[in-house]
This record gives C-alpha cells, sequence and structure tokens, in this order.
C-alpha cells in the first residue's frame, strides 16, 4: 500500500482527497502533453489567456495549466513535478499552506500556482527568506516562465526604482517579504506617481511561510528618518554610567520578559553623576529612557549573539536564522545604546515615517489569494487560520520517511554537554558520515569551531560572518566526512543532498564554461542536460557510501524557543526518502531551562549527584524542557497577537490615508476635494466661535480675525448682518452659508489669478491651481501622518499604565488614536486651505514685484522655458521646475531673473517639514485689498464676490 493510500484510509481528510483527484487527472495527460511540440506547448499560453478572457475561470484550466507547466519543467529542466507536488501545487493555488516536508521539491511546486494565477495579468509575488534564495529560485525557474511565454522578475537590495518597477511589472516577481513590504510603504511616500512601484497585490506564495508570518511577525516593518535634535552625548553619558552600577545591588534584570529596573541606590549613584537632585522630576523624564536604555544593552544584548560589530558598525543578527539583517536598527533609542556601549559612532536616532506589519501587510492580499510552503506548519495551524485566515494542508511524502530521531542527551553543566558533542562528531566524522551541528547563536557557533580545530577535525562555519557563503557551504554539507557548523537555521531553503547537490555543481561548471543562462538562455537550456548528467553521475557513488554511514546526521547543541524550529533542523536530514538521524544536547545551563524552568535546573545542580559528562536520564527532565518551550512559545504567540491588535488600530488609519494620498498622487481633480476642505474649514470656525451661545453673545470680530488666518473674507460682518435682517435676525446656518460661499468666491478669484500668472504656469504647468492643491495635499498628509505616528507611538508606550486604573489599555488605546486621527484629518484640511491661499499669494507678489521692475506686465508668452537636463529617471510629464523660467519680455531683464528666483523660493517650501508661515491678510478696514494683489475698487469686488456666492 502506497504512502498516499495509507494517508487518506486514514481519514486525513476531504481535502487531500479532492487534491489527489485532481493531481491523477493532471497526470493522466502526461502522454498527451509530451506528443507536443516546443511550439504547440508555448501556444498553450496564449490560449488559456483567450479562454479566461471568454469567461472561463482559473478552475476551469486548472489541469491542463498544470499539465504545461509540468511538460515545460521537464523539457527545460529535466525536472517533472511529483503527484504529490502536483497536490500541493493545487493547494497554493487554492490560498492554502502546503506542508511539505524538507527535500519536496518546494520550489519546484511554486511553479504550477505561479504560471496559473499569472495568467490574469494581474502579477503573482513569491516570497523567499532572503536575497540569495529569490534570485536563485528566479535564475532557475524563469527558464521555465520565459520558455511559455511569462516574465519573471527578482527585487533585490540596492535596486533603483526604475528596476524594481520593472521586476513588479513581470508576470512573475520573487523577492524577500521585506523588499515587498518596504516597497509597499515607499509606495505610499512617493511624491510622484513616476516613483512608484509596486502594482497591486493579486496573489502571493510565501516559501517557508511559517519562518515569514510567524517568526518575523513580532518585528513591524519601519522606514525612518532622522529624529530633530542632537541626543548622542547622552548615549554616551549614560553608556559610561551604566558600567558604573552594578546588578541586583543598583538595579534588576528580569531576562525572561527582557526589561530592566533600577533600584534606590541605582538611582543615588545616578544622580550624584549626573549632578541633578531628582532623576525624576518632570524636567529629568527624558533621562529615564537613556538609562533604561543603556542597562538594557549592558545585559540584554550581547556581541555576536543578538549584534556583530563590522567594521565600526553594530549589525543586528536575526534570532531566528543567524542571518545578518543589513539596514535594520532597532527603535526607541536602542541601537543607540549599543553603539555607546561598544563605543563606535552613533547614528542619529530616527523617528518613524511608515510602518507596518507582516502580518497586516499579508492581509493586503485577498483571502483565498494567500499561500504559503513550508515543512513544519502544523504546530502553528490555530495562527494561521486566525490570524491569515489561511488553511494548513499536510501533503504526503513522496517517499517514506526513514530518519531516526534519537531521544535527547540532556548533561548537568554546558561544559560536560560540549564535550560530548566534540566526542560524538569525532566518531561520525571517521566513519564518513556527514554531520550537520544546529547552535542558538554565533557566539555558541565560533566555540565548537574552536574546540573542533583543537580536535583537528575539518569543519565549515555557517552563521552571520560566513553568510556570503552560505549556498556553497549548504550544497556541500552532505558530503561524505562533511562537517558544518551552523546557527540556528541558517541555510534554510537550501537541499542538503547526500553525496553533493549536483545541480549546483552543474550550474558551477556552466559557470565557468562562460555559459550565462541570461545572456544566452538557448545555449544554456542545449548545454544543461548534459551538465547535469554529468555532475549526477559523479555524486551518485558517493552518495550511496553516506546512504550506507547512516546519511546525515544531524546534533542539536540545544532546545530552541520553538519546538517548531527544532523540527525544522531535524528535518534537514532525511530528505526524500534518504537515511538520517538527529539528536539534541542539552544541559540544564542552556537559556530555555535557566530561564524557564529555573527551578529544575538548580535542585539538579544543586544535588551534585550527576557528573558533568553523564547524560541525565530522568523523566522529569523531558518533561520540564517540553514545558519550557511551551511557555516560550505562548509567550511569543501573545507578542505577536499583541503587536496585531494594536497595529489592527493603525490599519484602518493607515489604509485611508494611504487610499486618498493614491487618489491625488494620481491625478483625481482636487477642487471638488479643496471646496469640501473650506466649507469643513469655515463650519468649524464658526461653531467654534458662536458655542451654543444667543446670537447676542456672538464675537463675531474674533471669528473674522481667525477666518483671515486662512484666507482673506471678501465680505464684512456688516454686510452679512445687514443681508439678513440686521444681527439680532442672524442665525447659525445663515452664516455658515454666507461665509462658505465667501470663502468658494474668493478662492474662484484667487484661482483664476493663479492660472493667468506666467511664473505660476512656468513653474506649476498648465493647471497651476491643480498642480499646486496636489502638491500642497501630498506635503501637509506626509508631514501630519509622520507626526501622528509618533504620537501614536508615545501613546502606546505609556498605555499599558491605564491598566492600574482599572482599564483596558486596548480599548483606551483604540479610542484615543481614532480621537487623536480625526484630530490629524482636521489639521489636514485647515492645513491644505492655508496654504493654498499662501502659495498663490506668494506668486501673486512675486509676479507684482517683478512687473513692477521691468516696468510693465509680464505676458505669458514671453515665458521660454529652457530645456531640461537628461535624467535617468525624467518621464515624458515631468513637470517644468522653477530653473525652466526664462527672462520676461528680455533675456537679460534684472525683474525677471528675481521673479524666477522668488518663484523658486515660494515653491521651494512645499513639502518642507514645516508649514510656511501664513500670508498675513489685514481687515477690511485695513490699507491691503483683501485677495488682491493689484489694489482696485473694494465695492466692486465685493459686488463681484457676491454675486458669485449667489451663483
Amino acid at each position: 500500500m502506497s504512502i498516499i493510500d495509507k494517508i487518506l484510509r486514514a481519514g486525513e481528510g476531504r481535502m487531500l482527497r479532492k487534491l489527489d483527484r485532481l493531481a491523477s487527472q493532471v497526470d493522466a495527460m502526461q502522454e498527451d502533453f509530451e506528443a507536443l511540440t516546443d511550439e504547440e506547448l508555448q501556444a498553450k499560453t496564449q490560449e488559456f489567456k483567450d479562454r479566461l478572457e471568454e469567461g472561463e475561470t482559473l478552475d476551469d484550466i486548472l489541469v491542463e495549466a498544470f499539465a504545461t507547466v509540468r511538460e515545460a519543467s521537464w523539457r527545460i529542466l529535466r525536472m517533472r513535478p511529483f503527484h504529490v507536488q502536483v497536490m500541493g501545487g493545487i493547494a497554493l493555488h487554492q490560498g492554502k499552506i502546503a506542508e511539505m516536508k524538507t527535500g519536496e521539491g518546494k520550489t519546484l511546486v511554486a511553479t504550477m500556482p505561479s504560471y496559473l494565477r499569472a495568467l490574469t495579468g494581474k502579477g503573482v509575488h513569491v516570497v523567499t527568506v532572503n536575497d540569495y534564495l529569490a534570485q536563485y529560485q528566479s535564475d532557475i525557474m524563469s527558464r521555465v516562465y520565459n520558455f511559455l511565454g511569462l516574465t519573471c522578475g527578482c527585487i533585490l537590495v540596492g535596486q533603483t526604482p526604475a528596476e524594481r518597477r520593472e521586476m513588479y511589472a513581470c508576470d512573475i516577481t520573487y523577492g524577500t517579504n521585506n523588499e515587498f513590504g518596504f516597497d509597499y510603504l515607499r509606495d505610499n511616500m512617493a511624491q510622484v506617481p513616476e516613483d512608484m512601484v509596486q502594482r497591486g497585490h493579486a496573489f502571493v506564495i510565501v516559501d517557508e511561510v511559517d519562518s515569514i508570518l510567524i517568526d518575523e511577525a513580532r518585528t513591524p516593518l519601519i522606514i525612518s528618518g532622522p529624529a530633530d535634535g542632537d541626543l548622542n552625548r547622552w548615549y554616551m553619558e549614560f553608556a559610561r554610567i551604566s558600567r558604573l552600577l552594578t546588578r541586583d545591588e543598583d538595579y534588576e534584570v528580569d531576562e525572561k520578559k527582557k526589561t530592566v529596573g533600577i533600584l534606590e541606590p541605582g538611582i543615588d549613584k545616578v544622580e550624584d553623576q549626573l549632578g541633578v537632585e531628582n532623576l525624576y522630576e518632570a524636567a529629568n523624564t527624558p533621562l529615564i529612557g537613556f538609562l533604561n536604555n543603556a542597562i538594557r544593552a549592558k545585559e540584554l544584548f550581547f556581541k555576536d549573539r543578538d549584534y556583530i560589530v563590522d567594521d565600526g558598525e553594530v549589525l543586528i543578527v536575526d534570532e531566528h536564522t543567524g542571518r545578518v539583517l543589513p539596514g535594520r536598527r532597532y527603535n526607541d533609542g536602542m541601537h543607540q545604546a549599543i553603539e555607546a556601549k561598544e563605543n563606535v559612532e552613533i547614528k542619529a536616532e530616527n523617528q518613524t515615517l511608515a510602518t507596518i506589519t507582516l502580518q497586516n501587510y499579508f492581509r493586503l492580499y485577498p483571502e483565498g489569494s494567500r499561500s504559503g510552503m513550508t515543512g513544519t506548519a502544523e504546530t502553528e495551524a490555530a495562527e494561521f487560520a486566525s490570524t491569515y485566515k489561511i488553511d494548513v494542508i499536510p501533503i504526503p511524502t513522496n517517499k517514506p520517511m526513514i530518519r531516526k530521531d534519537q531521544s535527547d542527551l540532556v548533561y548537568p553543566t554546558e561544559q560536560g554537554k560540549l564535550n560530548a558533542i566534540i566526542e560524538d562528531v569525532m566518531e561520525r566524522h571517521e566513519a564518513g558520515q556527514p554531520v550537520l551541528i544546529g547552535t542558538a547563536s554565533v557566539e555558541k557557533s565560533e566555540l565548537l569551531s574552536q574546540m573542533l580545530k583543537k580536535k583537528r577535525i575539518p569543519h565549515e562555519v555557517l552563521n552571520a560572518k560566513q553568510h556570503a557563503r552560505e549556498a556553497a557551504i549548504v550544497a556541500m554539507a552532505g558530503r561524505k566526512g562533511a562537517v558544518t557548523v551552523a546557527t540556528n537555521m541558517a541555510g534554510r531553503g537550501t537541499d542538503i543532498m547526500l553525496g553533493g547537490n549536483s545541480e549546483v555543481i552543474a550550474q558551477k561548471n556552466l559557470a565557468a564554461e562562460g555559459i550565462d543562462p541570461k545572456e544566452n538562455p538557448e545555449e544554456y537550456r542545449e548545454a544543461w542536460p548534459k551538465a547535469l548528467a554529468a555532475a549526477e553521475e559523479a555524486v551518485e557513488a558517493e552518495r550511496e557510501e553516506v546512504r550506507e554511514l547512516g546519511g546525515l546526521y544531524v546534533l542539536g547543541s540545544e532546545r530552541h524557543e520553538s519546538r517548531r524550529i527544532d523540527n525544522q533542523l531535524r528535518g534537514r536530514s532525511g530528505r526524500q526518502g534518504d537515511p538520517g538521524e538527529s539528536r539534541f544536547y542539552l544541559s540544564m545551563e542552556d537559556d530555555l531551562m535557566r530561564l524557564f524552568n529555573s527551578g529544575m535546573a538548580q535542585r539538579i545542580m544543586a544535588s551534585g549527584a550527576y557528573p558533568e559528562d553523564m547524560p541525565l536520564e530522568n523523566r522529569m527532565v523531558s518533561r520540564s524542557i517540553a514545558s519550557a518551550q511551551h511557555q516560550v512559545e505562548a509567550r511569543n504567540f501573545e507578542i505577536r497577537k499583541n503587536v496585531l491588535k494594536y497595529d489592527d488600530v493603525m490599519t484602518g488609519q493607515r489604509e485611508t490615508i494611504y487610499r486618498e494620498r493614491r487618489k491625488v498622487l494620481e491625478g483625481e481633480d482636487m477642487g471638488p476635494q479643496m471646496r469640501a476642505f473650506m466649507e469643513s474649514l469655515v463650519t468649524g470656525l464658526v461653531d467654534e466661535a458662536i458655542a451654543d451661545k444667543s446670537v447676542d453673545e456672538w464675537d463675531l470680530p474674533s471669528l473674522w480675525e481667525n477666518l483671515r488666518g486662512y484666507y482673506p473674507p471678501s465680505v464684512t460682518i456688516g454686510e452679512v448682518e445687514e443681508e439678513h435682517g440686521g444681527a439680532a435676525s442672524l442665525v447659525r446656518d445663515d452664516l455658515v452659508n454666507e461665509l462658505v460661499g465667501d470663502i468658494h468666491a474668493v478662492y474662484a478669484d484667487t484661482e483664476d489669478r493663479l492660472n493667468a500668472n506666467p511664473l505660476a504656469q512656468a513653474q506649476l504647468g498648465e493647471e497651476p491651481t491643480r498642480t499646486l492643491e496636489r502638491r500642497v495635499v501630498i506635503s501637509v498628509v506626509d508631514r501630519l501622518w509622520r507626526e501622528h505616528l509618533y504620537e501614536m507611538d508615545y501613546l502606546k508606550e505609556g498605555i499599558g499604565l491605564r491598566a492600574m486604573g482599572q482599564r483596558d489599555p486596548l480599548v483606551e488605546y483604540k479610542d484615543e488614536g481614532a480621537q487623536m486621527f480625526q484630530a490629524m484629518v482636521e489639521r489636514i484640511r485647515e492645513e491644505s486651505v492655508q496654504q493654498v491661499f499662501s502659495y498663490a499669494k506668494q506668486f501673486e507678489r512675486a509676479l507684482a514685484a517683478a512687473e513692477e521692475e521691468a516696468g510693465g506686465s509680464i505676458a505669458s508668452a514671453t515665458v521660454a522655458p529652457e530645456p531640461a537636463p537628461a535624467s535617468s529617471q525624467t518621464t515624458e510629464t515631468t513637470e517644468p521646475s522653477v530653473e525652466e523660467v526664462a527672462a520676461a519680455e528680455s533675456a537679460s531683464s534684472e525683474a525677471a531673473r528675481e521673479a524666477v528666483a522668488h518663484a523658486r523660493s515660494v515653491m521651494g517650501n512645499v513639502g518642507r517639514a514645516k508649514a510656511p508661515s501664513r500670508v498675513s491678510y489685514t481687515s477690511a478696514e485695513g490699507t491691503e485689498a483683501a485677495g488682491s494683489s493689484s489694489g482696485g475698487n473694494r465695492a466692486e469686488r465685493r459686488a463681484a464676490a457676491k454675486k458669485r456666492r449667489r451663483r
């Protein structure tokens, strides 16, 4: 009886039976598709697109599309997906997580649903855990896609916006979760549509889905920029002070919760060092944050475990993979505190400009269009279902799993454990069995490496410091006699094949011959089968030897926080029915036991009954390890849920801001929106001024003064009162209607003058008012959104204290966050109105000054823009810059040159961090004509404005 039959008969579920049935239909078409010529097979792509256009669904063409890819994979790569791989591909298309064991060919599985979904023309995103895998998978699988007439791109660190836009325009795009997420955030910070790179979120396949959506989910994606102020000196000062303080005497540390607390003696010492009387006075409050960060940097963040120092720079090490995370920095001043501790250059503290959690980024893809693959997902199935609305389906292996998972060996001390590990490795190495040693940190991997060197055991080390050689090391880790020391899951996603990786060897051989898959795809395609066959022949003999020796031996040097990560390490062995073995070596001094089951560890250590080189055999120990892992998993799940709960509050706000901002950026006519802003502004000012007072208590002069802070009113208090039969007869709605009509009329006049202004035309294009509105609104939205993010961060930091007052912090955060968001929206309306009037006024003044100097008018026909300099990022729709404004009337006109300079200064303010100062509009009795730069009869202007209001 086959493995599939066993699982199906065991009642794995109706879904597996459906997958099996569909996969069998795909298998049944093999002979028909083998009979097709290359041209006939390639023509299938257009046929499928035409059928979709005619109304067929993706499910209607699934069987034929999968059969097409299956045959193309054989012709191009000499690999034909197995029955279980086809089942996995169908599960991905249906928006499920396919749990497939290591070595089951997940990269090939992704080609089938990617091809099918790409036929819609909306794009497919394939997410991997690192740049190397994204590039590698893209290079290999693009040959299949290109053969079938589809394009394939890859997003990598360092690409320009133009390159990224080209990659996203492809039918299938590979990249890392960080690159996809940060591109989304950057798109929503773009100043012109040409800077945006993504084209939507139609369908996603996440490789190693548990690593990305579970392990990485505790860390939100944040784009930050320099914060105001120079605070670096305080980091150095508190790093110095922290070295003078003693743990448990001056401060206490909770390693489990990763928190510190300053004690009374410590406070006294800090106050003495700083020369302050009371550290907790309001004026000194910011110093407490510096102190806490300095102590946390000292006690909770360790070099070569949490970070490395490379060329004077502190680089974070991924706790899950052991890889360096270039470009990432701890927030809230933590990174600066570590830089001060290590005495390297302290880079400026940053403030959040845009942020999103991975959970909410991937929820941008519609339900049913999120899918993933991994070897270990069942332990987190409930979280995938609740957070992402994705079901986990375990796909059977192609061949039975025969790996032997040995019982843990637990030692009283870490030194005893390490000695036992070295002895075990020596025996295996001498026999020729390949060994993979998994460690939890760079520090531990280098310690084991030193011990192996002393025993003269040749080995490779794969950690954050050797990440550039990762693929080469992993590819050869299954060779006879190989010993590889790897941090955590470094190298995950690359199979360790017994006897060596024939594909990697074939690629190296072709590269050595100068045959490139991108430059010479046809030549590469022809050479590939021969190169692969030669490589397979070279490793096959060695593979058989390694099989006889028991396959790859995986040795875990300690348990990880999650059982799933332990299973991932074990899963490196026993791929595709190969023999293999795994075992974990533990000690009672390991972090897991020390932090989460300290009572058991202390009792065993205190008893002294066990020599350090003797493994413990105790059921209580095994239960304690399981209990400790359960505690950590529960804690991490709560952290992820908490991060998501708080980010969910921001999600609605973020989506609203980004949606409205994109409309403006893509050219939405802002005229109606600006008039709505004006109506809202005026209504708010009126309601604030009259505030449930009787009409004789209304302070209309103050209202008019407030209005002049935003625009120059053309109507007076007296005119409004006269229009409605005197002050006593005036009601709130009449006042609102009069003032709304007035601001609309004044804006119409302003718009006419701005559109006729040659300087504005030269700077802003054919429709100066519409362009100015867009630029102003984008600038105001960006600045106030940044401020809002800062305020929300500040609110979140202190919201936990509300629990002391018997209030739910999350409910409080939601309520106050909603109020703050509404206040921000009001400010966007107000400042947009004020700034558009302000800039329009400045353009009028610039033109008036130029005309006065020139002794006459400057006609728009005389403004001749100079040709713009060539640029790799310019487009045909680029708006004229201020430098393109030529001299008016005379090329040498000093007045025109001054006008150009003034126009530059006017528009140079748009987009700056702070709003420009308001233009001062005088009262109706003042000397300057309200809303006009050229004087004229005041009565005529009022009459014209009144007619406009009536219309």
